[in-house]
C-alpha cells in the first residue's frame, strides 16, 4: 500500500467531553496536520459528528493510520473510516430516457470538476448510447420487463461488482429497485427525485404542482432505501414560479434543478462530507 499524502477522517458517535481534543492529540502526536475541519453536534440525540482533513508526515499508508485510530475509534465507540484523499470513488451512473442529468455529470466528470472516476452508464433503453460513448465511456443496455426484473437487476449488480463501482447514480432511472437490491445497496446509491420532497409524488409532479399553482418548484437528491423516495436527503434545491409558466415550462425548469442538485450530491458524497445520521443526513458542505 503506498504513502498517502492527506487523509479524510469522519466519525459519528456519543457526544463526550474532551473528544474534540482526543483526536486532535492522536494526530498531532503523529505529525499530522489539520487542514480542514467541521463538526456537528445533534442536541435531539447526543450524537457528535466530524469531518476533518489531515496533511500527512511523509511514510504514512493508509493502513497503518486507520491501525493507529483504531484503538481511539473503539474507545468512543465510533462509527468511522479514513480516506485517501486523492482516491476518486469509482461510479456507475444508471439512466432511461432523460439525458440531463447524465450530461451533467459526464461534463462535470470530464473536465475535472467532479471527483470521481466514472466506470459506466447503465440502461434500460439505447437512447443514451450515443451521449455515452461520445465521452468514450462503456454503455451497458440491460432491457427489463415486469417479468425480467430479477434477472436484469442481478445483472445490474453483477456489473457493479465486475466494474469495482463504490456507488451507483440514478440520473433520472425510472425503474423501481427492489427491496432486494436497495438493500445490497445501502448507503451506495444516489437517488435524484423530480420534487421537493415530501410532496407530489408519481406520475407528473409538475402537472400536479400546476394544477396546485404552487409559487417554488424543486428536486431532491436522497439515497436509495426501499422505501421508495424516503432515503436520507442529502441536498436539496427550488425555484421560484408563477401562474405565467405552463407545466412544460416548469418541467424545464426542474430539469435544471434536477441536474445541479444531483451534481452537488455525487461530489459531497464522493468527498466523504454525508454522514448517516439515522434518517437523516449531516452534510458538510463548503
Amino acid at each position: 500500500m503506498s504513502a498517502v499524502k492527506e487523509i479524510v477522517l469522519t466519525f459519528s458517535c456519543e457526544d463526550s467531553k474532551g473528544l474534540v481534543a482526543a483526536v486532535a492529540t492522536l494526530f498531532a502526536t503523529l505529525g499530522f496536520n489539520i487542514k480542514e475541519s467541521s463538526q456537528f453536534e445533534d442536541v435531539q440525540s447526543n450524537r457528535f459528528f466530524m469531518r476533518t482533513v489531515f496533511e500527512c508526515p511523509t511514510g504514512y499508508n493508509l493502513g497503518q493510520i486507520r491501525s493507529l485510530f483504531k484503538p481511539l475509534g473503539e474507545q468512543y465507540q465510533m462509527d468511522w473510516n479514513i480516506f485517501d484523499s486523492a482516491s476518486k470513488p469509482r461510479v456507475l451512473i444508471a439512466v432511461s430516457q432523460w439525458g440531463h442529468c447524465l450530461n451533467a455529470l459526464l461534463n462535470s466528470w470530464k473536465n475535472g470538476s467532479l471527483p470521481i472516476d466514472i466506470v459506466g452508464v447503465v440502461s434500460n433503453h439505447n437512447v443514451m448510447r450515443d451521449l455515452t460513448e461520445w465521452y468514450q465511456l462503456p454503455f451497458h443496455y440491460l432491457p427489463i420487463t415486469a417479468d425480467t426484473k430479477p434477472q436484469q437487476e442481478g445483472q445490474l449488480w453483477q456489473l457493479m461488482q465486475d466494474l469495482q463501482a463504490d456507488f451507483l447514480v440514478l440520473a433520472r432511472y425510472m425503474q423501481i429497485l427492489s427491496d432486494d437490491l436497495c438493500r445490497k445497496l445501502n448507503g451506495r446509491a444516489i437517488n435524484i427525485h423530480h420534487s421537493f420532497l415530501p410532496g407530489f409524488k408519481g406520475a407528473k409532479p409538475y402537472h400536479q404542482a400546476f394544477d396546485r399553482g404552487v409559487k417554488l418548484i424543486g428536486a431532491t437528491a436522497h439515497f436509495v432505501t426501499a422505501d421508495l423516495d424516503e432515503g436520507p436527503i442529502i441536498e436539496q434545491s427550488v425555484e421560484r414560479v408563477s401562474h405565467v409558466n405552463s407545466p412544460d415550462e416548469m418541467a424545464e425548469i426542474g430539469r435544471d434543478i434536477e441536474a445541479v442538485v444531483l451534481n452537488r450530491a455525487v461530489r459531497w458524497h464522493a468527498e466523504h462530507r454525508v454522514l448517516l445520521n439515522g434518517t437523516k443526513t449531516v452534510v458538510f458542505s463548503r
